[in-house]
């Protein structure tokens, strides 16, 4: 149907007309809040490439995520700041990591509260890349069994949604094997699919202090130019 038959000004005449038929509507039940948590106690670490942020040590953080829920915001997402790094980034995988820590401490609190968490290595490497180096080259398969366990001992703590941020191919499937395995075939998982080796990350990077200690990540996530290639990894 065309005009004059089809006027699509009649519905959007007055406020309420265009209230009724937005498509698009923003929420507080729609957004997820970043927690980053550090090492210490009593510790509050505003970021200074994310004004408003801050880095909080698991005591504080408790305090923020009650805040938040009380907000109305019904989920947050986790990030870890370590002072532990190695080479397989271990703690990620630690029952008394960081995260893992944060997580049975928030849950105890604020069981309501929806807990995500990013599954990935970076912040846990000393040499700051998503997955295992071996000669200067970031392995894709040794580096599924890590996010695995990642994510395992992540919902294990008390998370309820993981997201895996790493790029590594197949590691969506490495996950969800290793969830039913565990007993957690409820648990979703939150995928960054299509995760682009953008500048835009650098903010956060600082926020966690997992810059890579060389080259960068464009052997494995994306090219911005290739809209087609995104969508096939999605």
């Amino acid at each position: 149907m065309y005009f004059p038959k089809y006027r699509p000004r009649r519905l959007r005449a007055t406020p309420q007309h265009r209230r009724m038929i937005r498509e698009t509507q923003i929420l507080s039940d729609h957004l997820i809040y970043p927690l980053f948590v550090c090492p210490g106690r009593g510790v509050r670490n505003e970021i200074s490439s994310m004004p408003g942020i801050a880095q909080f040590s698991v005591d504080l953080l408790v305090k923020e995520a009650q805040e938040v829920y009380q907000m109305g915001i019904p989920a947050v997402m986790l990030f870890g700041i370590t002072d532990h790094k190695d080479s397989h980034g271990t703690e990620a995988y630690s029952r008394d990591g960081i995260i893992q820590t944060a997580l049975r401490a928030v849950k105890d609190q604020v069981p309501e509260l929806i807990l995500m968490t990013d599954v990935c290595l970076c912040e846990y490497t000393d040499h700051g890349h998503c997955g295992v180096v071996e000669g200067g080259v970031v392995l894709n398969d040794p580096s599924l069994d890590l996010l695995a366990r990642t994510a395992v001992s992540q919902v294990e703590a008390g998370a309820d949604l993981v997201a895996p941020s790493d790029m590594m191919d197949g590691r969506v499937r490495a996950i969800r094997s290793a969830l039913d395995e565990s007993g957690f075939v409820q648990v979703p998982i939150l995928s960054y699919a299509a995760k682009f080796a953008s500048a835009f990350y650098g903010p956060f990077r600082k926020a966690v202090d997992s810059s890579p200690r060389f080259g960068d990540r464009k052997s494995y996530q994306m090219d911005p130019a290739n809209a087609r290639e995104a969508l096939r990894e999605i």
